[in-house]
This record gives C-alpha cells, sequence and structure tokens, in this order.
C-alpha cells in the first residue's frame, strides 16, 4: 500500500481540519502536501548541498551506526559518507522561519497544547540518503533513547525532494503508536522483532510513504516507522525536528535535557 497525503489542506498557514486531527490521533502521523513554498524549501535545500559539499560538521557518518548496507568503517570505500547533518537548526536563519510558521505552531498546538518547545538533542538534523553507501533502518520508534515524562511528542519531517521507495523513503505503520508493546518484542538495540509472530500482525499493516518536494509529515515519537538505502543515483534530504509540550519536560541527567530548548511562541 502506498499513500501520498491524508491532509486536504495544502498551507501551512491554516490549522488542522477537525477530520485531519482525528486522522493524526488515529494513525499517529498525517501527511500536509505542499506546505513549504518553493523558496523556503529551496534555501533548506542550499544549505543543504553547502555543508554537505564542505563536510561541515557535526555530521553522523553511515559508518558509525553499520545498519545494513553502511561502509563498516570510517577507512573504507564511502566511509566519509554522511547519513545525517546534526544542529539543524544552528546552520541557518531559514529553519528558524520554518519552525515560527503560523500554521506549523496552530498544528503543533493543536496535537500538543498551547505551550511547546523544541528540544535541539534529539532530531534538529537534516536526513541525507546517498546513492551506493546509504543504510536500511530497521522497525524502530524514536521514543526508544528519549527521555521524558510522558512518550508523547510530536516530529516534524519535510521532504527537501522526491521520496518514494527507490530512495528509501520511510514506512509506517498506522496506530502503532497507541498500544504499549512488551520489551519483548524489541531486539537489544531496540529494533521491532520481525521473527515474532506477534509483530507480523504489526508489520502486516505498513505502507510505504511517497512524499513531493515541499511536503511535511508530522508524526508520533510512538510511531513505528523504517525505511530500506537509496537505489538511486541521487541523494534524499529531510529536514526533520521534534516538538513537546512544555508541561513534558525532559528528564534530568538525560541526554534528552543535554541540550538547551526552544520556546515556541503560541499564535
Amino acid at each position: 500500500m502506498s499513500i501520498t497525503a491524508v491532509a486536504r489542506d495544502a498551507s501551512l498557514e491554516s490549522q488542522f481540519a477537525t477530520d485531519e486531527l482525528a486522522a493524526f490521533q488515529r494513525d499517529g502521523f498525517i501527511v500536509v502536501p505542499q506546505c513549504i513554498q518553493p523558496p523556503m524549501r529551496e534555501r533548506m535545500l542550499h544549505v543543504t548541498l553547502r555543508d554537505v559539499g564542505h563536510d561541515r560538521g557535526p555530521v553522523e557518518l553511515e559508518a558509525d551506526l553499520r545498519y545494513p548496507g553502511a561502509p563498516r568503517t570510517r577507512m573504507e570505500s564511502g566511509g566519509r559518507t554522511p547519513r545525517r547533518l546534526k544542529l539543524a537548526h544552528s546552520r541557518d536563519e531559514v529553519f528558524t522561519e520554518f519552525v515560527m510558521l503560523d500554521g506549523l505552531r496552530g498544528r503543533l498546538q493543536q496535537i500538543l497544547g498551547p505551550r511547546v518547545a523544541m528540544p535541539l538533542s534529539h532530531h534538529n538534523c537534516i536526513m541525507t540518503k546517498q546513492p551506493h553507501f546509504s543504510s536500511d533502518t530497521g522497525w524502530h520508534q524514536d521514543i526508544r533513547y528519549w527521555s521524558f515524562e510522558r512518550p508523547d511528542l510530536v516530529s516534524v519531517w519535510v521532504a527537501l525532494g522526491r521520496e518514494d521507495v527507490s530512495n528509501g523513503a520511510l514506512k509506517l505503520i498506522p496506530g502503532s503508536h497507541v498500544p504499549q508493546f512488551d520489551p519483548s518484542q524489541f531486539d537489544d538495540k531496540k529494533f521491532f522483532r520481525r521473527e515474532l509472530d506477534q509483530n507480523k500482525e504489526w508489520l502486516d499493516r505498513a505502507i510505504q510513504l511517497e512524499l513531493d518536494p515541499g511536503d511535511v509529515l508530522f508524526f508520533h515519537c510512538r510511531l513505528l516507522h523504517a525505511a530500506s538505502r537509496n537505489f538511486t543515483e541521487s541523494p534524499k534530504f529531510s529536514v526533520v525536528f521534534t516538538f513537546r509540550a512544555q508541561d513534558n519536560p525532559p528528564l534530568p541527567g538525560t541526554r534528552s535535557s543535554a541540550m538547551p530548548e526552544m520556546l515556541i511562541p503560541p499564535l
């Protein structure tokens, strides 16, 4: 099954319609098509190409995680292939402009409440999938390494170009943000175990996401998702930020509390 968008509203300048918000609560995600106007998206892409081309850090390399398909070490061919450009918010003011869009803030406030914060410790990055040396990411929930009072955060994913099965677009399992899975359903790296019969029932519900340039995906931090490697000859780039309600703070002494946060002014 393939999905391109479930949102009927084509502008970030308006908030969720009632049925769209209900779809997010039911499925754990929603796609708003053509949310970012071309000038803003092109500025984001310009910054991305600039920083990838000049190896501007901080950068996470494919070889650092060693997921299937990635180079095994930094020393072998493709060992310097970037997986993500970290600290995206600090790379250019265009990312602050994006976070401050009324429509984005309005949607987040409807999901999370009137007072929203953006953690800088998690996501806050530009995801890249390069030809030849990108990797497969197994089924997981983003909350696996995050530490907040409640497992209730929302990530916002901006497609800077076309995303589909050929270049490693996300796969999602609708509704998987709702159940409380048993820890035994995940392996020691907190990936959802494909061999378990009880997990296969969920995996059979998976859909393949397709995004066009400028589309924006909102998804819950407990939503199971995965992605394959990039099989094309062109790189794929996506901007990702995460948001929480201000009354859902990070736990002291954890990675989630290691960096400052950006408080999002209410509308």
